[in-house]
């Protein structure tokens, strides 16, 4: 699996580099700020990409402008985006450009096999969101209309667990599960045509529901 890596902090992007080597991935392309990164997927092609959030020159919001963008060339390119901290509103931005996307904090590349397990499941078209992220967002902006359990089934969801893993985590059946995600999207107003992207759709409605 080829990957772009566009990290402005070379000893991390050194390290990455390494990490996803031993892995099993091809770095096919280490670049440290936007235009590169841009350039090096357009000429690549590569199966996912990596970017940091902040990139020169004003290491403001370049890294997920240039996701965005990159998303915009080529439709469906599986990017996981790092950040040092938790930045909400871009969080929010990048959910609601679909699957195939994900936020992870940089302190979770050290735990190696979650790391490289979060971008496989990127690749492969899945929506992954940092613990910690979740945490915070949903602290952030709770919905009332939500009971206890709906909330940690729709956190979960945020995380980018299927319904047999939720099912696993909470302790409850697959049947349960699609209950509470029904009553999670009836709640949340979400229509049956919007099956294609609910789970993302019914997490971003729940945090800027109050906002």
């Amino acid at each position: 699996m080829r990957v772009v890596i566009a990290e402005d902090n070379v000893l991390l992007a050194s390290g990455l580099e390494l990490l996803l080597a031993e892995a099993g991935f091809e770095v096919a392309a280490l670049t440290v700020d936007a235009v590169a990164f841009l350039r090096a997927v357009d000429e690549q092609n590569p199966d996912v990409a990596l970017v940091d959030v902040r990139l020169p020159p004003g290491f403001r919001d370049e890294g997920i402008r240039a996701a965005l963008e990159a998303r915009r060339r080529h439709p469906g390119l599986p990017i996981l985006v790092l950040s040092q901290y938790v930045e909400q509103q871009y969080a929010g931005e990048l959910l609601s450009a679909g699957g195939g996307l994900g936020y992870l904090l940089k302190d979770r590349i050290s735990r190696v096999s979650e790391f490289t397990d979060a971008l496989l499941r990127v690749a492969g078209g899945g929506t992954v969101m940092d613990p910690e992220v979740v945490s915070q967002l949903l602290a952030r902006n709770p919905i009332t209309a939500l009971t206890p359990r709906e909330r940690e089934v729709i956190a979960l969801m945020a995380e980018g667990m299927d319904n047999q893993a939720i099912a696993g985590r909470l302790f409850i059946t697959d049947n349960a599960v699609h209950k509470h995600i029904g009553g999670i999207f009836t709640k949340l107003g979400l229509a049956p045509t919007d099956s294609g992207h609910r789970r993302v759709l019914a997490v971003l409605r729940y945090l800027d529901d109050q906002g």
